[in-house]
């Protein structure tokens, strides 16, 4: 299994020097969402490296199509529910991902969104589970475009230097951007409320 998987890594980064480069990377993300089992970041890394000035654009690209690709997922989730959801995942990865959709609501799809975990279940999941569209929209901006946007950020100021060490360290530089991620977005949340509380006393 693992091997086909690589093997279908090293298929989809074979398009980087494609004139469609690009429109390829945009399908990647689009269909990673929904279906394929290969996350576009490493296309993104073999596209971005040789053009760092352009680094920033793709990430943009990557985050809008992965969206995109996260609302049909959603759609399909609410269309046809558990059925659909249980050719992606067992039954026990099931029932775990619904416990964190039902404790932590859209931060379990601003998690996923930024983390490795397979995103294609929890946008499949949230349609099942009738998570309202617009936060789960604004969660998976939020999770997809810190995940692509920091990469893209440190290809653009590192170029190929930074390459050999986001793929050693993937998970670590995920891991702790995933934290700084929480920390923000918490604090975001607090002073929101404070000030909705400010202004209900005022």
């Amino acid at each position: 299994m693992f091997e086909l998987l690589r093997d279908l890594s090293d298929w989809t980064t074979g398009f980087a020097e494609s004139d469609w480069s690009a429109l390829i990377l945009a399908a990647a993300s689009f269909a990673e969402s929904i279906f394929f089992p290969i996350p576009p970041d490493p296309l993104l890394l073999a596209i971005a490296i040789p053009q760092p000035h352009a680094a920033l654009w793709l990430a943009a690209l990557v985050t809008a199509s992965s969206v995109a690709g996260a609302v049909v997922g959603h759609w399909l989730g609410h269309r046809f529910g558990r059925p659909l959801l249980y050719r992606f995942a067992s039954g026990k990865k099931v029932e775990a991902v619904e416990k964190l959709f039902r404790k932590y609501g859209a931060w379990a799809v601003l998690i996923a969104a930024f983390t490795p975990i397979p995103y294609k279940v929890f946008a499949i999941s949230a349609g099942v589970l009738d998570m309202n569209l617009r936060t789960f929209i604004f969660a998976s901006i939020i999770g997809r475009g810190a995940r692509f946007f920091i990469l893209g950020g440190l290809i653009f100021v590192y170029g190929e230097d930074i390459e050999r060490f986001i793929d050693t360290n993937f998970e670590l530089v995920t891991g702790a951007s995933a934290g700084a991620l929480v920390v923000a977005v918490a604090v975001a949340a607090i002073i929101v409320r404070r000030r909705r509380t400010r202004d209900t006393v005022g």
